[in-house]
């Protein structure tokens, strides 16, 4: 295969980051060569790239195969996967079929490692899906006119331990809790419906934590919110929204803060020290 430096592969899911992604890359001189996924990837993301080929989940094979005669050497994952689609949109070409066979367990971490390994193979570098975008990274400290009060503080320091455990096990990156309680723990079907379940058990004041997992790869999978995550809240009568700091995504800052003042909401970025205490 012969590279051409000034391409970038990107396998896209849903969402806006795939879209910002694009736009830095060419502000970057690159050139862009798009693997989207049918229902997930938007029309704005497809018409947006210089190269675009359509799979469904799986196709592993045909993803390095346009990546090849493109010329892509390196490449990066952005955007959400449904993860439920594991069960219901699924088409594996063959080389799809034979990595799926031998991942031991499927979940994120297991898979996206499987995947990114793959492509590595076949001399296709997966670079960190920040790159060009570290702006985008969630903020220390308390971002909206409320702060956390007492109480609300011990909930995230709580949330924090819990949260921590569940992304040990590649299980989820967020908890919900109230009055040091957990009453909801992220699992496949994703923080929003995570935030909509735990919000109607704790009836209000639910504190939502959010982690990174202990062994994050900024490759893939980076925990990310937006207005999106303060409107689930604000439907269940939620009180905090507290984030990890530099190891997470934020989107539509200046949006998603503006609509957590108006519903009262406080939005925190947090630090965990080397000593494991937490810096706010």
């Amino acid at each position: 295969m012969t590279v051409d430096p000034a391409k970038i592969g990107i396998i896209s899911g849903s969402g806006q980051f795939p879209l910002l992604f694009i736009k830095a890359a060419r502000e970057a001189g690159r050139k862009v060569v798009l693997i989207a996924h049918r229902n997930e990837t938007s029309s704005a993301v497809v018409e947006a790239a210089d190269e675009v080929l359509w799979v469904k989940l799986g196709q592993l094979g045909k993803m390095i195969k346009f990546f090849h005669q493109q010329g892509v050497g390196e490449a990066v994952f952005v955007g959400a996967i449904t993860k439920t689609r594991i069960f219901r949109d699924i088409l594996p070409d063959l080389k799809g079929m034979s990595l799926w066979n031998k991942i031991d367990t499927k979940q994120d971490d297991a898979i996206l490692r499987a995947v990114a390994g793959a492509l590595e193979k076949e001399e296709i570098k997966v670079l960190e899906s920040t790159l060009y975008l570290r702006h985008l990274l969630f903020p220390h400290g308390v971002l909206t006119r409320k702060k956390p009060d007492k109480k609300q503080r011990l909930d995230i320091e709580f949330g924090w331990k819990n949260a921590r455990a569940i992304g040990a096990m590649d299980i989820g990156q967020c908890v919900v809790v109230r009055n040091r309680s957990v009453v909801a723990v992220e699992a496949i079907e994703g923080t929003d419906a995570t935030i909509a379940r735990g919000g109607a058990l704790a009836k209000e004041n639910a504190v939502v934590v959010k982690v990174k997992k202990p062994n994050q790869d900024f490759r893939f999978d980076l925990p990310a919110t937006g207005i999106k995550t303060i409107e689930s809240l604000a439907s269940v009568n939620g009180a905090v929204l507290a984030v990890e700091a530099g190891q997470s995504l934020i989107f539509d800052q200046a949006a998603m803060v503006r609509a957590a003042d108006e519903a009262g909401i406080v939005v925190v970025g947090v630090k965990e020290l080397s000593d494991g205490s937490l810096d706010f």
